[in-house]
Order: structure tokens, then C-alpha cells, then sequence
């Protein structure tokens, strides 16, 4: 199928995609989270990956993660990955007007081929920072915002640009015996990670399940480790479990005892993950968060803010999107006094 200028295709979750990691690996927005590899961990209804070419090169994709509702098939972001979103080649050394302008046909000619859904919503990297087509096309979009330290080699300059409150948690753990290991024991991490959706009157919203299958496929392809935070007597502090590949690790989950919080363990762990980011080579993403309780975190750490957008279109009848609404807000309410965990 042609599009204009560009030859269009559409990969199945089942058919050889190494063309695409290879497009992955090159374009700046690419990331473990588009790997075919990845998809096919968390997306158990399946996917397909939309493809733009021009002179058989792939300059342009997005993957379409497919999840079947009752309402229909929707294109929405899988459990646990952060960004998806469009990939575009790597910018050439022509001049800036003629870049944007051919990154604009490029563009148009991805959204006029995406195929029909009631609901698309994706996250984009935060290096994709042209969504004007998707605009004109009718969709909508807002900012949410990640941390990242972008140079970790220097992990004096890491150091010295934490926050005073951060440097001084970690000495503290150092102090009193913690010691953080890298482990498989994802039943610990799991243990762990349970307890802090517990804390916060929240189910974990993954399974047990989804959770070894992904850890297994991560495993696999060596792309995760699990640190684990311990005292002297033996008892676990705190856990992470951070997935990586040869541009950026993730702090993709985290947990702990919370008995046992104000030991410092938690910051001393993603201090030693960021340590492993340094041996590596690699950037570190803290994954961001839109809670106001736990941004500070992260910013303490002394990482950059990055804008990112969350782009969507809705398609579904009034009545559909009226009581899903009723049925979100009734879920909250039932989750304030205490009838649904």
C-alpha cells in the first residue's frame, strides 16, 4: 500500500521483525519498550507495528499494541511500558526548515495510515516533539513529564548534583549496614512490591503472572536487574527492579517494608542502579511520575525534567464514554471508603 511518497505496511506480532529492532536500535525515540521482544511479553491480545518506507528504508513507525474490549478493539499503552509513540529516522544534516518540512509529509502520511479504532492513546519519547499533525487530524494531547539523567559517566558531577536530603538518606543506609545486592528472587521483589501498592490502598495492577512472564522474557534477552536492600539481620528492606538496553536504563518498579522506610534503603538502591547505568554507558530514566507526592523524589536526584506527550483520539459513542466515566468514578469513590481495595 503507497502513501503518497511512502510505501506503508503493517507488521504482525508474528511476522519476523528484525528490520524493525534494527530500526529501533537507530532512531532516537526508539527504546526497549518498542522492541518486538517487549511487545510480545505485554501485549497478550497481540500488535502490530505500522511501518512508513521510502526507497525500501524504514523512515518512520509506530507500534499498535491491540487490546479487545467489549466496546471494540482499542490501541492503548501495555501494562508497564512507558513509551511507544512514533519513531522517526535519525535527522539528517540539511538545514532546520527543510528537516521540520519533511519530518511534517513524513507525519501526515503516518496518520493517514493508521488504521481504524474506537480508542488510540499513546505515550510518546520525550525526544518526538511535533504532534501537529496528530492535532490536525483531531486528536488530542497533554504533557506528562519523566527524569533523566542524560550523562551518567561522571558520577562525581551525579553525585554532587543530588540534593542534600538524597546524599544524606544514602550515607545514612551505608551507615547502618545496608547493603544492596543485584538478585533473581523476583518472589521477594514481588513481596515487596505487593506491600507498597498495599500501603498506598491499592491493588497491584498487574499480576503475578504477567509479571514472570516479563521478567522471564527480560531475563532472556539480559535486560533487567533486580537490586535487592538488606540490613545486617537479614531483613529486606526495599527492592528495584530496572530494565536496560544500549541507550537508557528504566526504573520500572520499586517496592518495600514499610516498617522499615526511614532506613535510606530505597535511595541508596537507586543510587547503586544508577552506578550500573555508569558501567554500562548509558542514560538513566526515572520514569517520571504525575503524583505530587512522589515527583520530589525523583527531582532530588538531581535528574532534568523531560515533557513528554500522552496523544489520543476517542471514537466511541457518547453513552459508551458517559459510563465507562460513571464506572471509573464509582470505582474511586467505592476505593475512598474503604468497600474496594
Amino acid at each position: 500500500m503507497s502513501q503518497g511518497a511512502y510505501e506503508v505496511s503493517l507488521l504482525k506480532s508474528d511476522n519476523d521483525l528484525s528490520e524493525w529492532d534494527a530500526f529501533v536500535d537507530e532512531s532516537p525515540q526508539g527504546c526497549i519498550f518498542c522492541r518486538s521482544w517487549w511487545l510480545d511479553a505485554v501485549c497478550p491480545d497481540g500488535y502490530e507495528i505500522l511501518v512508513l518506507r521510502k526507497g525500501g528504508r524504514i523512515v518512520a513507525g509506530m507500534p499498535l499494541p491491540k487490546f479487545r474490549t467489549w466496546y471494540g478493539t482499542v490501541v492503548q499503552m501495555p501494562m508497564l511500558t512507558q513509551t511507544l509513540g512514533v519513531l522517526l529516522a535519525p535527522p539528517t544534516g540539511e538545514k532546520y526548515e527543510r528537516r521540520l518540512s519533511r519530518e511534517m509529509e513524513v507525519l501526515r502520511a503516518l496518520v493517514d495510515a493508521i488504521p481504524p479504532f474506537k480508542v488510540i492513546a499513546f505515550n510518546c519519547h520525550y525526544s518526538f516533539t511535533n504532534w501537529l499533525p496528530f492535532y490536525w487530524d483531531g486528536y488530542t494531547q497533554t504533557t506528562r513529564y519523566t527524569y533523566v539523567i542524560e550523562d551518567t559517566s561522571d558520577l562525581d558531577a551525579v553525585w554532587s548534583g543530588m540534593g542534600q536530603a538524597v546524599r544524606t538518606e544514602i550515607r545514612k543506609a551505608e551507615k547502618n549496614g545496608i547493603e544492596v545486592v543485584e538478585s533473581d528472587n523476583l518472589d521477594e521483589f514481588w513481596r515487596l512490591n505487593s506491600m507498597t501498592w498495599e500501603r498506598q490502598g491499592r491493588s497491584v495492577p498487574y499480576t503475578r503472572s504477567f509479571l514472570e512472564h516479563l521478567d522471564e522474557t527480560c531475563s532472556r534477552h539480559a535486560a533487567r536487574t533486580i537490586f535487592i536492600a538488606k540490613d545486617c539481620l537479614g531483613r529486606v528492606h526495599s527492592a528495584l527492579y530496572v530494565v536496560y538496553d544500549n541507550k537508557a536504563m528504566y526504573n520500572l518498579m520499586q517496592g518495600g517494608d514499610p516498617a522499615l522506610r526511614s532506613s535510606g534503603a530505597n535511595p541508596l538502591a537507586m543510587w547503586r542502579s544508577i552506578q550500573l547505568a555508569a558501567e554500562r554507558g548509558i542514560r538513566y530514566d526515572f520514569e517520571g511520575s504525575m503524583l505530587e507526592n512522589v515527583e520530589p523524589f525523583f527531582r532530588h536526584f538531581g535528574a532534568r525534567q523531560k515533557p513528554y506527550f500522552r496523544i489520543w483520539k476517542d471514537k466511541r459513542p457518547l453513552w459508551v464514554k458517559t459510563y465507562q466515566y460513571l464506572r471509573a468514578k464509582a470505582g474511586h469513590l467505592a476505593r475512598a471508603i474503604g468497600l474496594r481495595r
